[in-house]
């Protein structure tokens, strides 16, 4: 329920509509009439838009070295949940895009695009 009400709140700010407005999450729900693609894609095309971000940094950079900081300590009992890193480095394997692919930000962009 929570995730549902998350993913309109999502919706309703790509689409620029207020709750205000009074517009029916049903009306909402038809993505492709409205021509938005899934909170699921846009956020997987955010992360890369970002790691890519990331890789172009000096070695040095507080942004670089928060990429690759690793927190230290026990993880939680149970499955833990991914870190940033292993989402964005799952959706890189799982589209077959690489870290000499980031560093042309034209091509990046459009294979961003096509995932």
């Amino acid at each position: 329920m929570a995730l549902q009400q998350a993913e309109m709140r999502m919706v309703r700010w790509m689409c620029g509509i207020k709750v205000k407005d009074r517009f029916p999450s049903r009306e909402l729900r038809e993505r492709e009439r409205l021509g938005i693609d899934e909170t699921a894609l846009v956020l997987q095309q955010n992360w890369l838009r970002w790691y890519r971000h990331g890789l172009q940094k000096q070695d040095a950079d507080w942004v670089k070295k928060c990429m690759e900081y690793e927190v230290g300590g026990p993880r939680p009992r149970g499955r833990p949940n991914m870190t940033w890193s292993e989402v964005v480095e799952n959706d890189c394997q799982a589209h077959k895009l690489n870290k000499e692919d980031a560093m042309d930000r034209s091509s990046w962009r459009t294979l961003i695009k096509d995932v």
